[in-house]
């Protein structure tokens, strides 16, 4: 098995291959396994699927103890580099933060997903405060004496506010241009989804771009020839397992309605 900053490096090459990354996200190791064994060459979580799986809301509400002990687990069954969404860091101070990510690499973790977005406000955070933060990640992970794949996202797209697509699309190459400058690898304009937008983002930023996989969004062949570097699918991927769950229990319910179980209500 690979060590951490072996696999962290793997993480970048595969970014800059010149074939899409594509990560599907899971939420526990047996998804990671699967992924593994299915052949793709690296494993990303989902916040959101991890947050729901346990019981929580997204939004940082499951505590970083359980999340990093499910990160610990994912890392452990695959052999492939993993990078985690860490939301905005789960740290509401320098030190906590600097801890979190020290105990991150330890898990052994390739790369992060760091957002942008004020979990209190619902706003951006100012560019300044972000850039500072990506700076502390990087400089973290030095002191550690090694690498990590930091893909800085950018909300702009997503927020709800009054802002037209030109203005939001202006806003995420100027925020992107500055997490570059701050040691960010790759860039995460999350819903970012017209074609048009998605061109402009790749020829502006220089770094490898990451497009989330959403209705609206251009097909995979399409995003490979804009030259969109990664894919992912956010929580999609649990959402349409908890589908196909629904629809089969849904019939096994159907199937045995004759035969209630001793105990329970019947069902309607």
């Amino acid at each position: 098995m690979s060590s951490q900053s072996e696999k962290a490096d793997l993480l970048k090459k595969l970014h800059h291959r010149g074939r899409m990354l594509i990560l599907p996200n899971i939420w526990d190791a047996a998804g990671a396994s699967l992924l593994e064994t299915l052949g793709y060459p690296a494993v990303a979580t989902a916040s959101a699927a991890i947050s729901h799986a346990h019981g929580f809301e997204d939004g940082e509400h499951i505590p970083f103890d359980m999340l990093l002990s499910i990160v610990a687990q994912v890392v452990k069954a695959v052999n492939v580099p993993v990078t985690v969404d860490l939301e905005t860091g789960y740290a509401l101070d320098r030190a906590t933060l600097k801890s979190n990510i020290r105990r991150l690499i330890a898990a052994g973790v390739a790369g992060i997903n760091i957002e942008d977005t004020d979990l209190r406000t619902r706003e951006l955070v100012p560019v300044n405060e972000q850039v500072e933060k990506l700076k502390l990640i990087r400089k973290v992970a030095e002191q550690e004496n090694t690498r990590m794949f930091i893909n800085a996202r950018t909300d702009s797209f997503l927020l709800k506010n009054d802002m037209s697509q030109e203005e939001r699309l202006a806003v995420a190459i100027e925020r992107g241009k500055a997490y570059i400058d701050a040691g960010a690898d790759g860039i995460y304009p999350i819903f970012a989804k017209e074609e048009s937008a998605i061109k402009a983002l790749v020829a502006a930023l220089k770094v490898p771009l990451n497009v989330l996989a959403m209705p609206g969004t251009p097909d995979l062949d399409a995003l490979q020839r804009l030259g969109v570097a990664r894919v992912s699918f956010g929580p999609n991927v649990h959402k349409a397992m908890l589908a196909t769950m629904r629809t089969m229990l849904q019939d096994v319910i159907k199937s045995t309605s004759h035969f209630p179980v001793t105990g329970y209500p019947a069902t309607s």
